[in-house]
């Protein structure tokens, strides 16, 4: 028969075999703190009596919180139960737990305010930020079908619903009439929902003008509750007005020299004709141009140079070019046969790729490099992550869903270790195709002895892929015979590693020192190095610098 009594928090005991070994964050137990403030303990603590006194079984985390809150007295139920209960009680107590949906969470807000409670004290007795109750309550503007649709699980993303609370309560319920879930679907496509009643803003974040062009232009700022507390939260959905303010504030404040530039359909900047874009910093003689990004509102500025006239006579110019191209065709040398044929190029990739991930899956990995790796990871030239290892984006999520159960970031670090693993085996890649991640996932398995894990390359299948001169250098290092036909040579190859490994030398992951020497030449004017512009060329592609496989063979 359990028993409630009241005692000082600082005279219980502490559970020796208590479950909860990793401690919730302090902002967690700040909040509970506050909560306990501002309404007291909801569920008293169970205790059990001991020779040495009251033992908590559970609640521990409630004593704590009481003691700081500088509670002297709080109410415990003190329980007769063996050491077999005891522990079941305690790890049902921390297991067995299903938070409130947002629904219900907003309409139990609701009915505070009905009793008098402003946004301040519901926070602090619920434990959340006020921003937080903010938002809930906005889910007042909702179309009440959807509110039914939510209540249910079925929650849109925190950008959909901020789109979806913006529009009128008419506009909500014509969307759904359309939207709503047909025979058979499960849950509402918010998506489509949200994508419907998007109305295109423009953020003050972006907004060089001042408050007079706004009231001239007639732009308002509305607050986005949904923006980060840091960040400027205002927007107006006057569009037309913030292009023409943003407009005028660009031609009143045009720096010397510089001048407006039309944008094309794409919406990069229209350089004038013969006109060479300057990525670095700005010559004396170089021109600023500035446009406004229709996408963004942002105004941005390139430089460019104009050619420079030559003065040389078109007969004089022609008479050198020709006598340039004798020159280059008498001097210019045959062209040889690579290395490594393509295929070849695309097998090593394959064997790296193989390498390295069983290099990840087991091989030991100091946490500092781990994270090194990481980050490298998704430096990588393949991400956004194409499909790698049947990876795709939903087992990356699953992977994320094991170290972030209950919305909380695990503190258990072999969680962490083996979701990281598992994070960068879906990621890394040398693989000769869209997968590729370049030089990062060479440097990765270097790091992590992946090289060690490449298989005999001593075959028939990958020596064929050599050239003559190739494979008689690597013969002649390994003391094989060179013979007179090269199919002959690939079998002495074959033979001298019959039960032994051979790895290609190209192969290894570590750069050779012809590789960095080209990675550190194609390091200048790449985007973010020191001088290079914010603005990149909207074309999607790669720039000329960065690194891939196929500039690597040519390094090498």
């Amino acid at each position: 028969m359990a028993e409630l009594r009241s005692v000082d928090p600082r005279t219980l005991l502490k559970n020796p075999n208590n479950p909860r070994r990793t401690l919730a964050s302090p902002a967690m137990d700040e909040q509970l703190a506050a909560s306990i403030i501002a309404v007291g303990i909801i569920h008293p603590p169970s205790v059990k009596q001991t020779p040495d006194g009251l033992l908590i079984e559970v609640g521990s985390r409630r004593v704590k919180a009481a003691i700081k809150a500088g509670l002297q007295v709080i109410d415990v139920l003190v329980s007769d139960t063996d050491d077999s209960t005891s522990a079941m009680r305690s790890i049902a107590e921390n297991s067995v737990r299903a938070s409130m949906s947002s629904v219900d969470t907003w309409r139990a807000i609701e009915r505070l305010e009905a009793h008098g409670w402003n946004p301040q004290a519901i926070a602090d007795a619920l434990a959340l930020p006020v921003r937080t109750v903010l938002r809930l309550k906005l889910l007042a503007n909702l179309h009440p079908a959807m509110l039914d649709a939510m209540a249910l699980g079925s929650m849109p993303s925190e950008e959909q619903l901020r789109t979806i609370a913006a529009a009128t309560p008419e506009e909500q319920a014509q969307v759904w009439k359309k939207h709503k879930p047909k025979k058979g679907q499960t849950e509402p496509a918010w998506w489509e929902i949200a994508r419907a009643l998007a109305k295109r803003s423009m953020p003050a974040s972006v907004a060089r003008f001042g408050d007079d062009l706004a009231k001239a232009y007639g732009v308002v700022w509305e607050d986005d509750l949904f923006a980060p507390a840091d960040e400027d939260s205002r927007y107006t959905t006057n569009v037309d007005g913030f292009f023409g303010a943003q407009q005028e504030w660009m031609q009143n404040n045009l720096p010397p020299r510089a001048t407006i530039l039309q944008v094309d359909e794409y919406g990069r900047a229209k350089l004038p004709k013969h006109a060479e874009r300057v990525y670095g910093k700005p010559g004396k003689g170089d021109v600023v141009g500035q446009h406004l990004d229709p996408h963004t509102g942002e105004i941005k500025t390139v430089a460019y140079r104009m050619p420079v006239p030559k003065k040389a006579d078109k007969a004089a110019r022609t008479a050198t070019a020709g006598v340039a191209n004798n020159d280059a065709d008498a001097t210019e040398p045959r062209q040889s046969r690579p290395d490594v044929t393509q295929a070849g190029c695309a097998m090593i990739g394959d064997l790296r790729t193989d390498a390295l991930h069983a290099a990840l899956a087991d091989a030991p990995i100091e946490d500092d490099t781990l994270l090194g790796m990481l980050i490298l990871a998704f430096a990588g030239t393949n991400v956004s992550v194409d499909n790698v290892s049947g990876k795709s984006r939903a087992d990356r999520m699953a992977v994320c869903r094991e170290i972030t159960e209950g919305g909380v970031l695990t503190a258990d670090r072999d969680k962490l270790r083996q979701a990281a693993r598992q994070m960068l085996i879906g990621v890394l890649s040398c693989q000769e195709n869209r997968t590729q991640s370049g030089v990062v996932a060479r440097i990765a398995g270097e790091a992590i002895g992946a090289s060690l894990r490449l298989p005999n390359m001593a075959t028939e299948e990958f020596l064929s892929c050599l050239s003559r001169g190739a494979l008689e250098t690597v013969a002649h290092a390994e003391g094989v015979n060179i013979a007179t036909r090269v199919k002959d040579t690939r079998a002495r190859m074959v033979a001298q590693f019959n039960g032994r490994s051979f790895v290609y030398p190209g192969a290894l992951f570590q750069l050779t020192s012809n590789e960095l020497e080209f990675e550190a030449k194609s390091a200048v004017g790449r985007p973010g190095s020191s001088d290079d512009g914010d603005e990149d060329d909207g074309d999607g592609q790669a720039d000329a610098g960065e690194f891939d496989n196929d500039n690597l063979a040519k390094a090498a």
